[in-house]
């Protein structure tokens, strides 16, 4: 009981996730079940990305970057040897070692720089990237990509739906343990003052890179599952607008708060479907992309915290004047 108390957002977390395990069984949609595993897959790129936004301040516009080998990594495998599961799980390790070298290198390289400029920094070294699989057509097949199978565990989509909410669940319980530890502790104090935090004796550049390392590790598992969910790959996973999604993700759910990247994801997915839906249905709506940014300044004017940011002063202010009412009666 006290722990339901002491983490009653996990705990909501945790109970939405038990409906989500037993809605393929309950109902049927094949859309919907497509729907809400890309919402799972985002959310684990979207916490990812919200590991350095929120939680140690550093902003990267290159993030696609870690997308884009995990999805490569898998795509490849399963094009050039059988699509077992055996090689599906050596195509993971492939994933977490490049991912893991690659941040580790990019932070080791860039990371000593401030603000903007370890952006757009990031941005070029994404862009290298994305140059590179268009150009090595033997291996990546340019921007045309291709197709693959993958294992046949994965064929069916309940299956996969089911393993995509196992991982956002796992992910996001293995963020809140990482960023509630003494290491993310450290990490908050350099986002929110880090001169200081590096004159009480904590190498900032180090902690910097464990972040990042841990974040690119884990948009590389995004990456793969996003391949998977559309057995298809192409130079678009290195684009600029994933890393866009993420960050737009993480600002509308909540900077800082693991749920708000998780709610983001599904808010944006969702705009996403419905008006590429309408579209279809009204002229009107063939430039959905303008309403999907009006969406984006509504929610920016009227939270701009987030909406988990939100709700956050809300619940606050209400306890403020519980605790104010209740002093008051104490005193009459």
């Amino acid at each position: 009981m006290r722990w339901i108390q002491g983490n009653r957002m996990t705990a909501i977390i945790l109970v939405i996730a038990a409906f989500l395990l037993l809605l393929p069984f309950v109902y049927e949609s094949r859309n919907l079940l497509i729907l809400l595993t890309q919402i799972f897959i985002f959310s684990i790129f979207a916490m990812s990305y919200d590991l350095l936004l929120g939680f140690t301040g550093i902003v990267s516009f290159g993030h696609a970057m870690f997308f884009g080998i995990g999805a490569y990594s898998i795509g490849i495998f399963m094009k050039r040897f059988e699509p077992t599961l055996g090689y599906f799980f050596l195509a993971v390790l492939t994933t977490i070692a490049l991912t893991a070298i690659v941040s580790f290198i990019v932070g080791l390289l860039t990371l000593r720089l401030k603000s903007h400029f370890y952006a757009m920094l990031t941005l070029s070294l994404s862009g290298l990237f994305l140059v590179l699989a268009e150009k090595w057509r033997t291996m990546t097949y340019g921007n045309d990509g291709f197709t693959f199978r993958v294992p046949e565990q994965f064929i069916d989509r309940t299956n996969f739906y089911l393993l995509s909410l196992f991982l956002m669940v796992a992910v996001f319980l293995l963020l809140k343990r990482f960023t509630n530890s003494p290491l993310g502790r450290v990490l908050q104090a350099i986002r929110e003052n880090e001169q200081r935090t590096e004159s009480l004796g904590y190498h900032v550049l180090h902690y910097k890179i464990a972040a990042s390392v841990v974040s690119g590790v884990l948009a590389g598992f995004a990456g793969i599952l996003y391949a998977v969910s559309l057995r298809f790959v192409n130079t678009s996973v290195f684009s600029m607008d994933i890393t866009l999604d993420a960050l737009l993700m993480t600002i509308i759910g909540g900077v800082g708060t693991l749920v708000g990247a998780i709610i983001g994801a599904g808010l944006i997915e969702f705009a996403h479907d419905w008006l590429t839906a309408l579209a279809k249905e009204h002229v009107i709506f063939e430039r959905w992309i303008i309403f999907f940014g009006i969406i984006y300044i509504l929610v920016v004017m009227f939270f701009p915290r987030g909406i988990v940011g939100a709700l956050s002063t809300i619940s606050w202010k209400r306890k403020k004047q519980h605790a104010i009412k209740k002093e008051e009666k104490v005193a009459g």
